[in-house]
């Protein structure tokens, strides 16, 4: 009886709180990267910290070799100052000792590289991307007639009709109109190009930024791991209106994918709030089951 009371007050406060879901976006006082949704991304993020563990001891070696010249050859300590001009050892270690370091530092950044720029044969899904002043358009390569929107800025005034009342997974400059939906797992080749100037695609959470140039066709991917929905921006300055162009990705099941993608071919905005109300009434089923356990 206890635990059937504790799921219904779950219940309860998940239809209350259901919109609160996990989002990956920029926090206040944030000092590290955002949690990795893609093997690439935890690569970077395992590159980022290698790269302390060279850059810490030979910051503070620097500001050592600082701190004795200052108060060892300083005019008051060494009123006679050394003629040498040239020492045989000190030029052979700060020769080799750099080049030792950017091997080091070189092997995996090029590993890393080849992993990012090398996309795989044979993708899950093909999404073309087109950055326009100030928005991105959206072109699914699916069956003879590919899905295509627009995904512009959500303005404030317009969060109520699209039921994206929580800033908190819906932040304000960050929420669009119309996310990119892909399924979790999948391996999604992304097509970039622009309209009208150089923009950018970027996704963090991904490792993925990549320049978007009219007339040219440029390509990336990814595979989330994870469901949840990640935030973007252009990083490209482009226009007067460059810090109201976000993209907004929202990873799901395959059968969650599959079905949005069937209503999106009709209309896109009720296909988005079917979507929504389907992870809102999932979370609510989790919560419960947990709850009730």
């Amino acid at each position: 009886m206890k635990n059937k009371a504790y799921a219904v007050l779950a219940a309860l406060a998940c239809l209350l709180f259901a919109s609160s879901a996990f989002a990956d976006k920029p926090v206040e006082w944030q000092t590290n990267l955002q949690p990795a949704a893609t093997g690439i991304m935890e690569e970077i993020t395992w590159f980022e910290h290698y790269t302390l563990w060279f850059i810490i001891p030979i910051t503070l070696f620097v500001l050592l070799l600082l701190i004795i010249v200052v108060v060892k050859f300083r005019e008051g300590a060494n009123p006679v100052p050394s003629k040498t001009s040239h020492n045989t050892a000190i030029e052979v270690v700060w020769t080799v000792g750099p080049v030792i370091v950017l091997l080091f530092l070189a092997i995996p950044s090029f590993q890393l590289l080849t992993a990012q720029l090398t996309p795989p044969a044979n993708p899950d899904l093909t999404v073309k991307a087109t950055g326009n002043q100030w928005y991105w358009s959206y072109e699914y390569e699916v069956g003879e007639s590919p899905l295509s929107f627009d995904s512009l800025l959500m303005k404030e005034e317009d969060r109520a009709a699209l039921g994206k009342e929580d800033k908190k997974e819906y932040p304000r400059l960050l929420a669009v109109d119309n996310e990119v939906v892909i399924p979790v797992g999948k391996t999604v080749r992304v097509l970039v190009t622009a309209a009208d100037v150089i923009h950018a695609f970027a996704m963090p959470a991904f490792g993925v930024k990549i320049d978007a140039v009219p007339g040219r066709l440029n390509e990336t991917w990814f595979k989330a791991d994870r469901e949840g929905l990640y935030y973007g921006q252009c990083s490209e300055l482009c226009g007067k209106d460059h810090a109201y162009m976000p993209i907004a990705i929202r990873v799901v099941s395959q059968e969650k994918y599959d079905t949005w993608l069937a209503a999106a071919a009709t209309n896109i905005g009720d296909a988005n709030k079917a979507l929504m109300a389907s992870i809102d009434s999932a979370k609510t089923v989790d919560v419960a089951a947990n709850a009730a356990q």
